[in-house]
This record gives C-alpha cells, structure tokens and sequence, in this order.
C-alpha cells in the first residue's frame, strides 16, 4: 500500500486534521542504513546544489527528482562546482552532475511531490516565500524534511510546520549547519554550565547585505522575465506582479514577499546560539529601529538597509552559579553593516569583528564567537582583568551536548543518519520553528513601526488586527492547504 494514502495532508492548515504517523505504518518512514535514502530536491540550483551535492557524495543516498523553475541555474550550479581548483568540491561536482543527470525534473514542485511516489525525503531550499508550502506538503505525504533557513516566511508558517512535524512523526532538520558545528555545542555548553556567570545581555550582529543584495533601495521598474523562466510559478503564493530585475537568481532575499532580509538569512546562524544555551521562550517585547524602507514606509519594496533589533526575554532557562537562575535577558541584533559597542572590559586593540558574530555578556566575564559559533573566545569582566580563570573553567566543563560526524559540513549526513535511526539529529524543527519565530518576530515588530508585545501564548497584543503581523494572504491555488 502507497505511505501517501495514510498521510493526504489538507496541509496542516489551522484545523490541524488528523494525520496517521508514519511509524504507525511501519517505522515513521524508516529507512534502514543497508538501504538508499531517496530524496527530492526542491529549488536545485543556488544553496539547494550545496545541500544536493552534500548528500549525492554518499552511496547511502539517491537523488531521483529535482523540482526548479529555472533548471538553466541548476546546470550553472553543477558546472561551477566541475570548474572549481578545490579537488573537494570537484569531486562533489561529479556526484552532484550524475545525481542530477539520472534524476526526473519539474518545474513545480507540487506535481514533484504528486507523481514521485517512491520518495522517502525532500531538501526544500527555495526563496523563503515557498518553504512553508512545499514542507507542509512533504510532511503531508509523510516525506522526512531537510528545509533551508529561514524557516519559514511567516510566524504563522513556523508553528504550522512544528506541529505538522510532531504529527507526522518525520525526520525535520533546518539547515543552519552551524547548529551541528563543535565550536558551537561547546559554546553552549561554557555558557549553561555557568562558566560566565549569569547572562543578562547578548549582543549579536552580521554585515549582510551590504555587498550581498540589495536593501532599502525602491523596486526596479518591470522588466518582461528572463527567458526560460515561468514567472507565475516563481511568484508561488505572492500576489499577481510583474517581474522586477534583481529578484531571480538572488536578489530575492532582500524583496518583500520573497525574502525576510537579513535578519532571517543570518539571524539562523547568530541568534542560535543565544537560544540554544540560555533556552529563552517566546519574547515578552519585540523593538526593531531601521533606515528607511526601500519604497517608503507606505509602498514596501524592499526591506531597510540596517536594522537594529531588541528582544526582551521574560526569562532563561537555568544557569548555574546565578542568584536569579530564571531572570529577565535582553538580545539586541544589528545588521547592514552597524555595530554594537566594543565591550568596555575589552583590551586595547580588540573589535568585534565586522562580518558577524556574538557576545554573551556575563557577570563573571564575556564570552565572543564569529557566526557559525566559530573561533569562541573570553573577554574579562572588567577592563585590564584576567581571562586565565574563565579559561580553567570552560576547560573542565564536560561534553554534554553529542558532536555531529563531519562538523558543520555533517549537517546534511546527519539528517540522512537521523533517517536511519543511527544518529540523533541535530535541528529539527521543534526547535528551528522556535528560532525561526523569535526571527521573524524582528520583522514583525519592523512591520508594526513600533514596539509590540507578545503574551506567552505567541499573540501580540498592542497592536490592532495584529494576526496580520504574523501571516500572510496566499494567492488563489497557493494556500497551505492548496
């Protein structure tokens, strides 16, 4: 009998209808390490190629459909990768060039999903407008889900996916590969177990988009869409719009109702790890200060150039060694090229380094890292002080947090190890659909134009029709639910 009949999704939408596990059926859509994991991909070119080419190198995986709009993008990515001086990455040109040659293609990932029955799992790494859609739909048909960051593109989209996730019973991973990085587990294993002291502030910033897409800048005028691209599939969901240069192949992040702007294509990588190790909940108050929008505040086009972003978290998880184990901490975010201070304790010739990174601040001392988690390092409480007893401390904390194979670059493997039930995987999406929110919340607040409030059931509560805060209208044929 055909898994999919058991699990014919109405998508999850917010009558949440019941959907049969599917370990009920067999093992929750296990699949056993002597077998082949096979996977579809959805949006093959761009990131979904890297995700792709992690996964083609491996003999226990086989990619048997692609679903892209622009299948001339998905060559260049094979090509660039066969061209490359690095004999890694050429050697994952050649597994990804025969994975895809042997594999079925589409245009629309939906007939994909439809017609591909022998599927056990799909990568989903489009523009973010479309991951809610086509994962909400894979779970449905009970297909374990490998989704890009951000998410999703909507509050709404993320608690969708993390309860359809936990219905289903599916393997989910979100690809911040940082989460699967040993820099980053130690991180947060210094910081839980109270080598810092209590945390109350963390600052975290990134220099993306400057040099990356364009921000704040009003939208090109339209222009007919590049050859060879059906412009109504790519606008999936969106309203009907015409075509705008600088949107396909890339661009797409910076534009309202592709992308979420920086702080959801970075914020993954940065904001995690402040999530992770103090286990902050739904934040009480959401501020988000930014340049102009690319537009004008009354004809959104694109998203501001900068951005600064206040979280205010009612309470941590527990830290050891505080008086207050479960006090109030603040987060504050900072992108397009801004700054946050340089610590008053830190010694002369130390700046924060521009690309992105993370400060916890603590009583006992300041803990840095770069994004990913990388390069972790400690600052003194007070200036001129001393990191040595900082450094004892983080040294004789225990590993308690599992290390992911590979490192960062495992992120993928471990998804399809997860899948065979040999490893336990690192981001489902009980926790990346948490992240994600506390994300988009940023860009929540950034629609209201002022601060907004949230009760610990997820609704902003100073804010007139605010459910328009944290969804969106899908165009006729495009909901969650079809």
């Amino acid at each position: 009998m055909n898994r999919r009949d058991f699990a014919r999704t109405a998508a999850f939408a917010a009558a949440a209808p019941l959907v049969v596990p599917r370990h009920v059926l067999g093992g929750a859509g296990h699949v056993a390490p002597s077998d082949a994991v096979v996977v579809g991909v959805i949006g093959a070119g761009g990131m979904g190629a890297s995700n792709a080419a992690a996964l083609a190198v491996r003999d226990d995986v086989r990619i048997a459909a692609l679903a892209d709009v622009d299948m001339g993008r998905v060559a260049e990515a094979v090509e660039g990768r066969l061209a490359s001086d690095d004999p890694g990455v050429q050697r994952a040109g050649r597994a990804l060039r025969d994975a895809y040659a042997g594999a079925a293609t589409y245009a629309d990932f939906r007939e994909m999903l439809e017609r591909e029955s022998g599927l056990d799992a799909v990568v989903v790494a489009t523009p973010d407008h479309m991951h809610a859609l086509a994962a909400l739909d894979a779970m449905g048909r009970g297909l374990h889900v490998y989704c890009q960051k951000p998410l999703t593109y909507t509050v709404e989209e993320s608690r969708l996916l993390r309860d359809a996730a936990a219905a289903s019973g599916v393997i989910t991973q979100m690809g911040n590969q940082g989460h699967s990085g040993d820099d980053g587990r130690r991180v947060v294993e210094v910081v839980r177990a109270g080598v810092l002291g209590p945390v109350r502030e963390v600052l975290s910033w990134t220099n993306r988009p400057n040099g990356w897409w364009p921000q704040g800048v009003p939208l090109p005028a339209p222009e007919p869409a590049p050859p060879g691209l059906p412009w109504d599939l790519y606008l999936g969901p969106n309203e009907e719009q015409p075509y705008r240069p600088g949107i396909h192949p890339f661009g797409w992040r910076g534009f309202v109702g592709f992308g979420v702007g920086s702080l959801g294509d970075m914020g993954a990588h940065l904001v995690d790890f402040p999530v992770w190790a103090l286990d902050l909940p739904r934040p009480a108050r959401v501020e988000t200060r930014h340049t102009p929008w690319g537009g004008g505040a009354d004809d959104k086009g694109t998203y501001p150039l900068a951005t600064i972003t206040d979280w205010t978290f009612p309470t941590a998880g527990p830290q050891a060694g505080a008086a207050d184990p479960g006090g109030e901490v603040r987060m504050t975010w900072y992108d397009g090229g801004l700054l946050p201070p340089t610590p008053e304790s830190a010694p002369d010739g130390f700046t924060v380094d521009p690309n992105g990174g993370v400060i916890f601040v603590g009583e006992r001392g300041l803990l840095v890292h770069e994004t990913y988690g990388r390069n972790p390092r400690f600052l003194p409480a007070q200036r001129g002080g001393d990191t040595s007893a900082l450094e004892a401390a983080a040294a004789a904390v225990p590993q308690t947090l599992p290390r992911v194979e590979g490192d960062m670059g495992g992120h993928e493997a471990n998804w399809v190890r997860a899948i065979q039930g040999t490893e336990p995987i690192s981001c489902p999406f009980d926790y990346g659909a948490h992240l994600n929110e506390i994300m988009l919340l940023g860009i929540a607040a950034m629609n209201a134009g002022k601060p907004i409030t949230v009760d610990p059931g997820g609704a902003v509560t100073n804010v007139p029709d605010s459910d328009a805060l944290l969804s969106r209208r899908y165009r006729a044929g495009w909901g969650l639910n079809g």
